[in-house]
């Protein structure tokens, strides 16, 4: 593949590494650009993140939750941003695995590296007609939607006279991208608005949030999909932003060797460095070990609802522990750290930005947890 970036042995681990590299030279041009270069994009897809959780039926890996973390920590070492559009890469085509038959077909027709970019918000305005579903309006933050193939968005639709969530994948040619993506933090993400104009989408590329929620892949045979959502997605989010407190941490260990702080003390003899060393590397543990259960649990299967509700919460937790971590971090490198070209500044940006995501919200998780605790 492009840069000489292959996924050896079917895994994306393997290549990380690699992958790593190409990300590490376009990182502050993502930042600048506000989106991944299209080199990092032939990286990401070359290295089997797109094709990670396609069954294997249509060529894909139908690979493992665990394997997905670790790369994803490794990535987001040198560029956030490119870790977390090939976590949505990775999980958007998952979502794609619960669409009837003919609908995978379609959208792996031409191999498994195909890049999807979801809304899992519903927003827009989606009707019925005879042919399937029709559907106008707007749908936001879509990471890397500039480097999609498809799109899958979710509408509100009513279901025996409730509303529903349920999703449409759509191909490049019937959607527009609005560039709208202006932030603090992920700049290189690229997370624009998506428009339809009164899009037409078969049933076949269509399907509920049932099966996707509940973790009920029915006959594709790929373990992968047989997980409920609430135990993987917060677990993904979370380890861009615990994978870029490590390399915060690596690189403040390097400047910290050769630095001389306020007292003309190398930092290995000053107290408050040690301080912020020995607490910060502990935090980036307990957030990867946190993510590694979880991990773990979802690759054994048959995920309980308390072991989903567990992990789910553990991710909340490790996004917490990293904004600590990298604070503390930031705020004791000074004023050199401000720099706009300063790597630290903008993993202090990113992990910020990643721990405020809705998925990663404790107040959400701990509503699910304690409502599984006390049999609410």
């Amino acid at each position: 593949m492009t840069n000489g970036v292959v996924a050896a042995a079917g895994t994306i681990l393997s290549s990380a590494a690699e992958v790593t590299e190409v990300a590490a030279r376009y990182a502050a041009d993502a930042d600048r650009d506000r989106r991944l270069t299209k080199d990092v994009v032939e990286a990401l897809l070359g290295a089997g993140f797109a094709s990670h959780f396609v069954p294997a039926r249509h060529g894909g890996s139908a690979g493992r939750f665990s394997e997905l973390i670790g790369a994803l920590q490794t990535l987001a070492e040198e560029c956030t941003s490119a870790a977390w559009c090939g976590m949505i890469f990775a999980t958007s085509a998952r979502m794609a695995g619960y669409l009837p038959e003919d609908g995978r077909q379609e959208i792996w027709n031409d191999g498994p590296d195909t890049a999807i970019a979801a809304a899992f918000v519903p927003a827009g305005h989606v009707t019925k007609d005879a042919a399937g579903w029709r559907l106008s309006g707007e749908w936001s933050f879509l990471s890397g939607v500039d480097h999609s193939d498809w799109a899958l968005l979710c509408g509100t639709v009513a279901v025996d006279g409730r509303p529903t969530r349920r999703f449409f994948a759509v191909p490049r040619r019937d959607y527009r991208i609005k560039d709208v993506w202006f932030t603090v933090g992920m700049r290189g993400t690229g997370s624009n608005t998506v428009l339809l104009d009164d899009v037409s989408v078969p049933e076949h590329r269509s399907f509920g949030d049932g099966a996707l929620m509940n973790g009920q892949g029915g006959n594709l045979g790929s373990p992968c999909h047989d997980v409920p959502l609430l135990a993987v997605a917060p677990p993904f989010f979370a380890a861009p932003a615990v994978g870029a407190v490590r390399g915060a941490l690596r690189r403040w260990s390097q400047w910290g060797a050769g630095d001389k702080g306020d007292k003309g003390l190398s930092a290995s003899l000053d107290a408050r460095s040690q301080e912020v060393l020995t607490r910060s590397s502990a935090e980036a543990d307990i957030a990867q070990l946190l993510l590694e259960r979880a991990g773990r649990v979802a690759d054994a299967g048959a995920v309980t609802p308390g072991e989903a509700v567990r992990s789910a919460r553990d991710a909340a937790v490790a996004a917490e522990i990293a904004v600590s971590a990298v604070d503390r971090l930031f705020r004791a490198s000074g004023t050199r750290a401000q720099a706009e070209t300063h790597p630290l500044q903008r993993s202090w940006r990113d992990v910020s930005a990643v721990a405020s995501h809705a998925a990663l919200r404790f107040e959400r998780n701990s509503e699910h947890y304690a409502r599984h605790v006390w049999g609410a």
